[in-house]
């Protein structure tokens, strides 16, 4: 399995013109060896190269057991990591970087001359993780089934007096129940005016009152992939305003998902979000993008907007979340995960999406 994801960057780089390349995120090493190392300030580094002498360079600290599929090289804290990556750097062509390889790194690399020149090369892996196989599918599936599951139990606890931060901590004890890794991201629990902040930072004096809409944007992680999906309830009673804005962001998201099939573009999927939420007098309260892509870490490379006009291709999973926000009044977003199949997409979401008042 890693050979063939290996062979598939392999034959990227080429297309691009690449003979070597610098892999440096843990999420794209985790792809391509099934290791997932976490280095710190440390230098961590999966050199490719065409002629097949690839080399994983990491601590002494951060010892690998059994066959990774590459050579691996050692170093420790008094080494110049850098200087040892340079060894195997052909000199005279240029290098592919990933984007994230820290500054630091880079500079010292270029000091030392190894390399012709250097090119930002992380849409080589960007695009090859856009597109899952069958076992990441399989994987998120199950992330969001148990993603599903947990929100069915955190929705009623929402009139329980429970402060956003409690709510979160019930969150996290209802994942590890369900057999899941924890959070892939820290919650969004909000209550009231502060759903209407669409990245509130849950805080751990809030509690819900009557009227208040409940914005849950939740996410866990299960052997290694992520699931992500908000739902948006109200404790008591919806105002005739709320459930006006709940069914106006409940249709964007239904006719986003209906407008998602390869050949699609990504912002033909955001058009036909914003444009339902523009029609109905609401366009200058959704104020982000109508999704992101997902996979190993919960936003990753390509984003569901206006300007991404790249299309989508069977296997890629991204989320569709269009929202409203009424500063002090009402905030509501509604968010699914949607998989691109060969003839339109599924849904990996089933918790109900209708207007819930707990």
């Amino acid at each position: 399995m890693f050979q063939d994801k290996l062979n598939r960057v392999l034959n990227a780089m080429k297309d691009a013109g690449l003979e070597q390349m610098i892999v440096a995120d843990p999420a794209s090493i985790y792809y391509l060896t099934g290791r997932m190392i976490l280095p710190g300030e440390r230098m961590l580094v999966l050199y490719l190269n065409q002629n097949g002498d690839h080399k994983l360079i990491l601590s002494k600290l951060f010892p690998q057991e059994g066959e990774v599929g590459v050579d691996v090289i050692y170093f420790d804290d008094v080494e110049d990591s850098v200087e040892i990556l340079a060894r195997y750097v052909e000199k005279e062509k240029k290098v592919g970087v990933d984007k994230i390889w820290p500054a630091k790194f880079l500079l010292r690399l270029m000091e030392l001359e190894a390399g012709s020149a250097f090119v930002n090369a992380s849409f080589v892996l960007d695009d090859i993780r856009q597109i899952k196989d069958a076992d990441e599918i399989c994987k998120m599936k199950e992330a969001s089934r148990l993603n599903d599951m947990a929100v069915e139990r955190l929705i009623p606890l929402v009139n329980q007096g429970m402060t956003e931060q409690e709510l979160a901590e019930e969150l996290q004890k209802i994942y590890l129940e369900l057999g899941a890794e924890g959070y892939s991201f820290e919650p969004i629990c909000a209550y009231g005016a502060n759903a209407a902040d669409p990245h509130h930072m849950t805080d751990t004096v809030s509690v819900g009152k009557t009227g208040d809409s409940v914005v849950l944007d939740i996410g866990c992680k299960k052997d290694g992939y992520c699931s992500d999906m908000t739902r948006t309830v109200f404790i008591g009673e919806a105002s005739e305003q709320a459930r006006e804005v709940y069914d106006t962001v409940l249709q964007a998201n239904l006719r986003a998902i209906a407008a998602v099939k390869p050949g699609a573009r990504f912002c033909d999927v955001d058009k036909a979000a914003r444009d339902y939420i523009t029609e109905k007098g609401y366009g200058p309260y959704f104020t982000h993008r109508t999704g992101h892509c997902i996979g190993q870490e919960v936003h990753e490379a390509g984003d569901v907007s206006s300007v991404n006009e790249n299309v989508l291709k069977p296997g890629m999973i991204f989320s569709i979340e269009p929202g409203i926000y009424l500063e002090g009044k009402v905030g509501v977003r509604i968010e699914d995960l949607v998989l691109v199949t060969e003839e339109g997409c599924e849904v990996l979401n089933r918790a109900d999406k209708a207007l819930r008042i707990i």
